[in-house]
This record gives structure tokens, sequence and C-alpha cells, in this order.
């Protein structure tokens, strides 16, 4: 059903009154330019939860400010763009309120506070847009803003070099979305997004679903595209926060929202969930070797942009789009309280410190997390007969909460302490379950549900993809146990230097700009 189409002439003006107190705010000086830019994020914040109220009363809203010819400036609020505007915009407030005092004396506060504001104004119209033509103008405009804030500590080689090899890789995600743009306007004459989805299949959809899946991948930091993101702590933490939080979830949202056209190539969707896989998994491995807090922090973001990506790859639309809230909220509390988050330590691969554990405390945990896991599904209703792909996640899921039995039980085996993990896992599966619940009614109107029929081969695939989970599971309980061989402490040290592709990268980033 398309959104409802609101008069433009209610809603210039507002937007008109904004940008010119905005735009004054900005121009002044030192921390006033910082004090003006966490004032325009406020303004933002607030009209995200007008726009949200309003979507929530009456439905999605489509405002088309001008009408050039094919080019439309349409601003689309749905539920999906709703939540992801009082998301990005909730981070905005929050990041800019502390770079206030986090630059405060740096001479280049005022332009730090410009280009922060500017980024996340290209973020939120990416959000709120309402066809292909302006969402790929404002993917490209969040790339090269956020290029100024990685690279403002020039005299710092590591964030220069860093910020060079973003640049690239964010230039071949651009030219996979103007790819898609010019072949989505060739076979469906249109970018109204409430047309293309309407007749999403087109004479180059199979093209364009791997072109879009493709600028996702580089977007978010995919294997083996992951290397930039790592590198990037040189830049303040307020951009770090920003860009792990929010920015690296461009890719994402670029899924969740095009999905209509995505899926119409079941390659690009089995790509996008084999490489995501494989993306969670070996980043994961390479966080545990981590000694720097920060460090460890960007190598989850890149494990936890593999699962997102993987879940999409699934069909999970709705599933992918609670984690990245969550994931969000999590990134940027723990990266703007780094300083001071010390237990974060205790997760790192090291040969001293936590024993292995019993192999029969990892089939118990196991088998307990699988109980209440389905358990809790049966009682639900949450069907897995025809739906292996939700299947598949519940599975990955419960191994997640396996790991947590095991590192409790693994201490001690008190009593008292075993039926507290139980509840935590009982409570931690049902609140997972009931969110993702609630995400799908929620945004049953902007994502399609999205159930194929699966060939042979990708049951097989599926299969292989929660046996990869399992071995990670297994290899996390006899780390300790294995820490002291020979061969592992090589393993140790090629997975604590990232297995070298950034060295690789850095060298082809030396020679591309030279």
């Amino acid at each position: 059903m398309s959104p409802a189409l609101l008069e433009a002439s209610e809603w210039i003006t507002p937007l008109l009154l904004i940008l010119i107190v905005s735009t004054s705010m900005l121009m002044q000086a030192g921390k006033k330019a910082a004090e003006g830019a966490a004032m325009v994020a406020k303004l933002y914040f607030a009209a995200a939860l007008i726009v949200a109220g309003g979507v929530a009363l009456t439905g999605s809203m489509r405002i088309e400010l001008a009408n050039w010819g094919p080019a439309h400036l349409a601003l689309l609020f749905d539920p999906l763009s709703a939540m992801m505007l009082v998301l990005v915009s909730f981070l905005g407030l929050v990041v800019t309120r502390y770079a206030v005092n986090y630059l405060d004396g740096d001479k280049r506060q005022a332009i730090f506070s410009r280009w922060l504001i500017l980024t996340l104004s290209s973020v939120l119209l990416l959000v709120v847009s309402s066809n292909l033509l302006l969402f790929t103008i404002a993917w490209i405009s969040t790339s090269l803003s956020l290029h100024q804030l990685l690279s403002f500590y020039r005299e710092r080689s590591a964030a220069v070099m860093a910020a060079r090899k973003k640049f690239i890789i964010s230039r071949l995600a651009d030219a996979c979305m103007i790819a898609a743009l010019i072949l989505v306007w060739l076979g469906h004459g249109t970018w109204e997004f409430h047309q293309l989805f309407a007749k999403p299949a087109g004479p180059h959809s199979g093209l364009v679903a791997g072109l879009l899946v493709a600028a996702a991948m580089l977007k978010s930091a995919q294997f083996p595209f992951h290397s930039w993101l790592p590198d990037t702590l040189e830049t303040p933490t307020p951009v770090s926060a920003l860009m792990h939080a929010g920015i690296i979830n461009a890719g994402g949202f670029l899924i969740v929202r095009l999905s209509p056209l995505v899926t119409q190539s079941t390659a690009a969707l089995n790509t996008l969930a084999l490489l995501g896989a494989f993306t969670a998994l070996f980043a994961s491995v390479i966080m545990m070797t981590q000694t720097s807090i920060k460090k460890s922090l960007a190598w989850s973001t890149v494990s936890q942009m593999g699962f997102m990506m993987l879940q999409c790859g699934l069909g999970a639309f709705s599933l992918a789009m609670l984690h990245i809230v969550a994931h969000s909220l999590y990134k940027a509390h723990a990266f703007l309280s780094s300083g001071s988050v010390v237990n974060i330590a205790k997760s790192a691969w090291t040969p001293v410190g936590r024993p292995a554990a019993h192999p029969l405390v990892v089939l118990g945990s196991l088998s307990v997390s699988i109980a209440i896991g389905f358990g809790i599904a049966g009682a639900l209703d949450i069907t897995l007969q025809n739906n292996p792909d939700h299947l598949l996640l519940i599975t990955v899921f419960i191994m997640a909460m396996a790991h947590l039995l095991w590192t409790l039980w693994s201490s001690s085996m008190r009593q008292r302490l075993i039926l507290r993990g139980v509840g935590i896992v009982a409570v931690a599966t049902a609140a997972c379950f009931t969110l993702h619940a609630a995400f799908e009614h929620a945004l049953s109107a902007s994502v399609p549900a999205y159930a194929p029929v699966r060939s042979y081969v990708e049951h097989v695939v599926m299969v292989m993809i929660g046996l990869l989970f399992l071995a990670v599971l297994v290899f996390q309980s006899q780390l300790p146990s294995w820490a002291a061989r020979p061969a592992f402490a090589k393993l140790y040290v090629h997975a604590s230097n990232g297995f070298y592709l950034s060295t690789l990268f850095n060298r082809i980033t030396r020679k591309l700009i030279s």
C-alpha cells in the first residue's frame, strides 16, 4: 500500500526554520559551535519523536518537497524510517553532547562540530529518503563527510592511512550504488520506492540485487574489505561512537529498506549470508586476541555486522533491525565509556586466566540452552517447520546462551550459581524472542515477509554455517588448555595481527594514493 501523500507547504516552514537555526548556531567559533551542534541534534531528536508519533497514529507518510522531472525531493516516513530516525537522532544527541567537552580547547573544534552535524544530517537524510536517487546522494554524502572526521588528526599517520583506505572502499560502494541507480531507471523508469516495491521484478533485477548486496558489504566492513574499521581508532572518540553505533549500520539498513529489490536474487542473498557468517566468525576469533579495549570493540563491530548480514541474507529483516537497534545502543555506550570499561579485557584471548571448560560442562550447557530455546520458541508459537532460516538463527542464539552458561559454570558448580545461570538464559531467550515478535509486528507495513523455498544446496549451506558456529563455541571453551601448545601460540600471533590483511590493504592503498 502506497504511503499517504502530504502537502509540502505544511512542512517547508518548519524545515526551513530548523535549517536557519542550525546554520546560525554552527557558524560560531570554538566551544560555542560545539554547543550549537548539540542543540541542532536536540532539534533533530525532537523532530524524530514527533514524526514517530505521527507514523504511529496515522500510518506511513510521504512528503514531496520538490519535483524536477525524474528527480523528486521527497521524504518517506514509515515505521522503518521512524524507528531509524529516532535511533540515529538519539545517538547524534548523545555524541554531540559528549563532543562539547571532549574537544574543548582544540583550535579546530568548530570545524569538527560542523562536519559532525553534516555527517549526522546525511545519515538522517539517508533514513528518510523516499527514492533511490536521494538515497544514493545521502549515501555518498555520508561517506564524504565521515572522511573529514576520520582524517581530523592529519598529523597522525595511522589515522590518515585508515581514512584513505576507507575512502577507496567507500568509492567502490558508491560505484555499486550508482550502477544500481542506472539499472533501476532503465528497468523501471522510476526511482520512487513505493512504485519500485509495487513491482520489484525487472529486466536487470538480479544484477541490481547483486550490486546492492556488494554496496552493503563494502559499507559495513565485511570480509575481505573489513580492515579499515579496526584501524580508525586514531579518530576522536565521538566519531568512533557515531561510526560504530550508527554509520556502519548503513549497509544493513540498505538491505532492509530495499529488501523487495534484493530478494529478487536468491544468489545475492546466499552470498550475503555466507560472507556475513564467515565475517562474524573470523572477526570474533581476532577479537579474542586483542589487548586494547577499543581494538576489541572495533573487531566486535565487524563481527556483529557480519551476523547482521547473515540475518539479512536469510531474510530475517525484522530481526536484523532488532540487531541494529540493540548493537547501536550498546556500542555507543561502550565507546564513550571505553576509558573505564576495564572488564572488557577479561574476554581477551590470553594463555592464563579462566581454565578450559570440561567437555561435560559444555555438553550440559548446550543441552540446557537447547531445551530452554526450543521450549520458549514453542510457547511463543514460533513455527520452525517451514522456516529453516529462523531455525538456524535460533540455533546460533542457543549457542551464545550455552557460552554464557559454561562461562558461569566453569568457575563454580554451586547449585545457586547453576540455577542463576539457567534463569538468566531463560529470561534472555524469552526477551529476545518477544522483542523479535514485536519488531516483526511494528515493521510489518515496511518490511515484506520473505520465506522462499530452499533448495538442497541451500539447506547444506545452512547446516555448514551452524556447524561453524558450533566449532567456534568449542574453540572458545577449550581455548585456555590449547594456549600452551607451540602451534597454537603461532596462531595467536597471526590472529592478533588480523592475519595481516590490514598490512596487505595498506600496501595497496599506498600504491593507489601516493
